[in-house]
């Protein structure tokens, strides 16, 4: 089978791309068809060795897939051969063919191609964690999402509404603000051209907002901080921004505001009941139209390498998507 392979640590053009065994199931595991394969930016940061986990040399990068079952390992109940799936690999999902547990396998919607499956696990479990459970965002109540033309900030506004929340969108340019209309973003900003609190402040008639979504990090988090409402939460999701701020506490002091982290990978892990629930509900909101992932673009698999320089220089709106 085909697969691109990390096999030293460095930017996308180091990857390669080669002919290796296809893998087989052991116990409690099974092996996918990969059909489709999304990038995320950990991707970026996993084959520079600049992610919390580090695998060991060589390996596929790649952590949101979905195809078919191909194989299925002694002990595996709920899956068999031929059932269509979406799963989260935290590496490895691109290659022509995947060995993972059982346990990060969801079946894939009747109605869901695997585009958008491979689109959809990830973006809006992460988001779902993050907005519900570690933020408690309420109806009425006002979210910001920085990086929102990205594919988990175009999932924060569409989930934000359906919570009911009002939603502010920020991202870097006008084009990039216009996918956020379209999903269903009520105000924005182009903090590339806007002062971010001067723009909140006339969005939000000087409140603030109850809740920050913040996948970016860099230069956005403190004056985004310096805004929050009263009791607001500021989710830390990433630092696409490639900066990790650091926030002066004695903000949080004078809003009685609170620093909330979201690690959705071991929340699936540690909390498989509360995860199950909340694949559940994404599950409805998806039946009832009310989430749409948003894919920019799809590339072959062979050319992983530009598709993870996009994603790497912030030029991908949504979702870009690796076909096999």
């Amino acid at each position: 089978m085909k697969a691109v392979l990390c096999k030293q640590f460095g930017p996308p053009d180091s990857l390669a791309i080669e002919e290796v065994p296809s893998p087989r199931a052991g116990p409690g595991e099974v092996v996918i068809s990969v059909k489709a394969a999304s990038l995320n930016f950990p991707d970026v940061l996993i084959i520079q060795n600049k992610y919390q986990f580090k695998p060991p040399l060589p390996f596929s990068p790649g952590s949101e897939l979905a195809g078919v079952v191909k194989e299925a390992g002694p002990g595996v109940e709920g899956f068999r051969p031929g059932d269509r799936v979406m799963a989260f690999t935290t590496y490895g999902a691109f290659a022509e063919e995947v060995k993972t547990e059982a346990s990060r396998l969801i079946p894939l919607p009747e109605k869901m191609d695997f585009v958008t499956g491979a689109a959809f696990v990830l973006t809006y479990g992460t988001t779902d964690h993050a907005l519900r459970d570690r933020g408690a965002l309420a109806a009425g109540e006002t979210l910001l999402v920085l990086g929102a033309a990205g594919g988990v900030g175009l999932a924060a506004i569409e989930i934000g509404k359906a919570l009911g929340a009002r939603v502010i969108a920020a991202a870097s340019s006008e084009d990039k603000l216009a996918v956020c209309r379209q999903h269903g973003a009520d105000g924005t900003i182009n903090y590339a051209a806007e002062d971010l609190r001067e723009r909140l402040k006339a969005l939000t008639e000087g409140r603030g907002p109850n809740v920050i979504y913040d996948p970016v990090g860099g230069s956005y988090s403190e004056p985004a901080f310096r805004s929050i409402a009263w009791r607001g939460r500021h989710l830390v999701v990433g630092f696409a921004a490639g900066e990790i701020p650091r926030l002066p506490l004695n903000l949080a002091l004078l809003k009685g505001a609170s620093v909330v982290g979201v690690f959705w990978g071991d929340f699936a892990r540690r909390e498989p009941a509360r995860f199950a629930e909340s694949v559940r509900q994404l599950a409805r909101w998806y039946a009832e139209g009310r989430l749409k992932p948003h894919v920019g673009e799809t590339m072959p698999l062979e050319k992983a390498r530009e598709a993870l320089t996009l994603m790497a220089t912030r030029r991908v709106k949504g979702k870009l998507v690796l076909t096999v």
